[in-house]
């Protein structure tokens, strides 16, 4: 009998030391443009909304989510126009028409300002996001932030070349290290998950958004921007710049030993300073 109670008291405290995972499901909502956005909503707490990185998904963020919903926090994850069940046109597009799907999202939990955090080139669409709609947005954090500063000499050419599916693997793969990975980092971590259609039209709403219009993500958004000392597509400068230009609006972090892709070379540190900054701002509501 005492071994009986002695494993259901175990069993007890396992149960109330696990991340909250009541409410993992996925959801769709409609979009202002006529398609609909598919989105992830795990844990419990205040919202997080993580926008991917070009032509990925929001697979990419799944060891970052984790350490979210552990650490507390409600992570949604919305993938981009192309991926899973994420419709709405894909040409002719602008940085304002991807930012209004995440905000179709935001609104579709009840419209209360979330945490926006956004990979590269979906830090973009999260400084638009900002910029557009203040009253959806608590904060803006930016992991890999580009915008101003130009890409290293051959970085773009190479991060075409990641997308270049027809390829041989390592051919291909070779792009992806000199793109988006610091030279010590294995950058075989990121051989899948690559879509080629969706990076495309990502690339058209770039060129068709002039960065003065999304470059300070609004006037009154704390901002927490995050660097890979080795990121040759978004140099580290463009973080400084920020800081100069908005002072104690911007906190910058540089990491070393990061390129561009961030998440998957650096997740505890890139973790750390997300739920810290996080916290700091959620302890005040």
């Amino acid at each position: 009998m005492k071994k009986v109670l002695w494993l259901t008291a175990l069993a007890l405290i396992a149960m109330v030391n696990m991340p909250s995972t009541a409410r993992a499901e996925n959801r769709v909502t409609p979009t202002p443009s006529g398609g609909q956005v598919e989105f992830q909503i795990d844990g419990s707490g205040p919202v997080i909304l993580m926008i991917p990185s070009l032509g990925r998904g929001a697979s990419d963020f799944d060891d970052l989510s984790r350490r979210l919903v552990r650490a507390g926090f409600t992570v949604v994850r919305p993938e981009p126009r192309g991926i899973g069940k994420s419709t709405g046109t894909m040409i002719n597009l602008s940085l304002h028409d991807l930012a209004a799907d995440n905000a179709a999202v935001i609104e579709s939990l009840g419209g209360k300002p979330a945490i926006v955090i956004g990979h590269a080139f979906g830090q973009r669409v999260g400084r638009t996001l900002t910029t557009e709609r203040p009253e959806l947005v608590q904060a803006m954090i930016m992991v890999a932030a580009g915008g101003k500063v130009p890409a290293k000499p051959g970085a773009g050419e190479a991060l075409l070349g990641s997308f270049r599916l027809d390829q041989p693997a390592e051919v291909r793969m070779q792009s992806v290290r000199s793109a988006f990975f610091a030279p010590a980092n294995d950058p075989n971590v990121w051989r899948d998950g690559w879509y080629p259609y969706v990076a495309k039209a990502q690339l058209t709403a770039v060129r068709a958004t002039p960065v003065e219009g999304w470059w300070s993500a609004g006037s009154t958004a704390p901002l927490l921007v995050i660097q890979g000392l080795q990121d040759v597509l978004a140099p580290p400068e463009n973080g400084h710049m920020m800081k100069e230009e908005m002072a104690d609006r911007v906190e910058l972090m540089d990491i070393d030993g990061a390129g561009h892709a961030m998440l998957p070379e650096q997740p505890e540190k890139i973790a750390e300073a997300i739920i810290g900054f996080s916290r700091k701002l959620t302890a005040t509501k």
